[in-house]
């Protein structure tokens, strides 16, 4: 909308009046389309500018997607060979000898060596993300204020305003950052305990859905954490107890968004598993390299822009709502008054 409204007034239209507030979108929805028409291009360069902070993430999902895989093949491998004594190319009489002296001489005790490698590599994988993590705090805040601005159809300028965002809010967005750097290892190790104390107490199994649900629910408050400590004045507390209780409120709402944003990669994962390529994981990767990231955030925007609106902005006095929207005002109702009660000449 912002490119229409400045090609109307460089160049003018033929056949047509100036930019008006009949050219807006009229809901949400046409708003959304709109803007990701419009701002695709910057959406895409963006993502590439602050494609750095993840690329540690990026790796080491990769390193986890390639060694669970080989598990998976010594696994499948070694069955083979115990029920049949044949080897395959990838599985020789070294990677045999190096099972059996561990103890894995049958089916029983490889299901409990696959169970253990899977957990420990699990584990690893975790604590190698708390740094991960970490540090995409102040870049998420950074890209907040950019794709705030641009879902609700106003100018943002890709380096400048970034820079300015994460130098106000890099704090916080460590916090935050950090906080949920956490909860990997803090879910994995919660389940994985109490799933073994639940084996001969079924009591145990409440605590260890508790610690999942703590988990989920601190990942759909992160969905309004960023773009509410670019958005509003907040002490650390307030950032964190405002945003749970916004994704609570709207928690159908929430969720899906959440799981929407999910559909590139289970699409990708699941072709994967059908076809046994790895051309599906390039492309995933492609994808979160080149537009993926930043997407999600103009999407978690337009959705918290709405959220914001209804319950916090639409309270506070002097504060413009639905910006970007085409909304009737008392001044276009008193001119459809004196049009109205103008007599024709």
């Amino acid at each position: 909308m912002f490119g229409k409204m400045m090609k109307n007034y460089y160049y003018g239209k033929s056949g047509k009046g100036d930019y008006t507030k009949e050219d807006l979108p009229k809901n949400r929805w046409q708003l959304f389309w709109e803007m990701l028409r419009v701002r695709l291009s910057g959406l895409s360069r963006l993502n590439l500018m602050t494609v750095v902070a993840w690329l540690p993430t990026i790796l080491l999902i990769g390193y986890l997607v390639t060694s669970y895989i080989s598990i998976i093949n010594v696994d499948l491998s070694y069955r083979d060979y115990l029920e049949n004594g044949t080897l395959s190319d990838q599985f020789n009489e070294e990677q045999v000898n190096r099972l059996q002296q561990a103890g894995v001489v049958d089916e029983g005790a490889l299901t409990v060596f696959v169970a253990q490698s899977s957990q420990a590599l699990f584990m690893q994988v975790c604590l190698l993300l708390i740094p991960c993590i970490a540090i995409t705090g102040p870049a998420q805040a950074g890209m907040a204020y950019v794709t705030r601005n641009w879902s609700r159809d106003e100018h943002a300028f890709i380096w400048s305003d970034f820079k300015d965002a994460v130098k106000e809010n890099w704090k916080q967005g460590l916090g935050v950052s950090l906080i949920t750097s956490l909860f990997p290892v803090v879910i994995l190790v919660g389940y994985q305990f109490y799933g073994e104390k639940a084996i001969g107490n079924q009591f145990f199994f409440l605590p260890q859905m508790l610690t999942v649900t703590l988990g989920v629910v601190w990942m759909l408050g992160v969905t309004f954490m960023y773009p509410m400590m670019v958005s509003y004045k907040v002490t650390f507390r307030q950032l964190i107890k405002n945003s749970l209780m916004l994704a609570i409120g709207r928690l159908p709402q929430t969720v899906g968004i959440r799981l929407a944003l999910l559909v590139p990669a289970a699409l990708l994962v699941l072709i994967f598993n059908m076809t046994a390529s790895f051309i599906p994981l390039l492309l995933l990767i492609a994808y979160y390299v080149l537009l993926g990231n930043a997407l999600a955030r103009f999407v978690i925007a337009s959705y918290t822009n709405s959220v914001f609106d209804r319950f916090i902005n639409s309270r506070m006095e002097g504060v413009q709502v639905n910006r970007g929207l085409a909304v009737e005002t008392d001044e276009d109702e008193e001119d459809e008054e004196e049009s109205e009660d103008t007599p024709e000449a």
